[in-house]
């Protein structure tokens, strides 16, 4: 299990947010963190410490006022940290290549892919042969409704009929490299994981994934080691003492490791 580091962007800025509260509307979000540095002041801590396969999220749509400055703040955090960093929001096949040659190792689509409630695997296809798999991943971001989750889009606001399960991760395994699941419920929330999606990302173990969303203290680092089968790797946002929580960074690196 290896700690997947993260740089979460809004309105311009570094931030951590309660999940569930994202809005298009006025661009709004319940914050739990405002950072006083740049994106680029991550990203060069995590090249520091080797911490390869961080993900930036550029939380602002492409219609938002705020976007451009978010797209950039994104954009320096790829610069300081060349093939280490992953980055999503808004991606599609006119920028997906972009990114990459601005210093993405992969790029993180959602909402291109899930539309209208369902999967456009021909959009699946047009990313394939303009990036290829192999710098591609699904984030696949769900929340629990009448007992079942179902992959969220548009910044966790809207369902799809998809379903998180072992056949939906077996399909799009063959269109990505890598799945990014935020369990969106709880994230943001420091008040402990979603065991279930754990337990299901690591009985399926195929393809390497990352599970984010409600570590608040180092014994949900252990349940998720154990309900993971140590196959899924994690990500801390609001609990980590650089985003103003109270768990150590350093820590959270000696926890963390395969």
């Amino acid at each position: 299990m290896r700690f997947r580091p993260c740089i979460d962007i809004h309105n311009g800025k570094v931030k951590q947010i309660v999940g569930g509260s994202l809005r298009d509307e006025k661009d709004m979000a319940m914050e739990n963190f405002v950072s006083g540095q740049d994106a680029d002041y991550y990203a060069r801590l995590y090249q520091e410490d080797s911490l390869r396969g961080g993900h930036v999220i550029l939380l602002n749509p492409s219609s938002s006022p705020y976007y451009q400055k978010t797209r950039e703040q994104g954009l320096r955090a790829l610069a300081a940290f060349p093939g280490g960093l992953q980055l999503g929001g808004g991606v599609n096949p006119e920028n997906a290549a972009d990114y990459l040659e601005a210093g993405a190792s992969h790029v993180i689509v959602t909402s291109y892919v899930f539309r209208d409630g369902r999967i456009y695997y021909e959009n699946l296809e047009r990313l394939i042969r303009e990036i290829g798999k192999e710098h591609l991943v699904l984030d696949l971001s769900c929340r629990k409704k009448e007992g079942v989750y179902y992959i969220v889009t548009d910044r966790w606001q809207k369902f799809t009929q998809v379903c998180l399960n072992e056949k939906t991760l077996d399909e799009l395994s063959l269109y990505c490299d890598e799945f990014l699941v935020h369990a969106a419920d709880v994230e943001g929330k420091s008040a402990g994981i979603e065991t279930e999606v754990v337990s299901l990302l690591g009985s399926w173990g195929k393809l390497p994934v990352t599970y984010a969303g409600g570590v608040g203290c180092y014994d949900d680092l252990q349940v998720l080691r154990e309900a993971g089968k140590n196959r899924v790797d994690v990500t801390v946002g609001s609990a980590l003492d650089l985003f103003g929580g109270s768990l150590s960074y350093r820590e959270i690196l000696k926890l963390c490791v395969d």
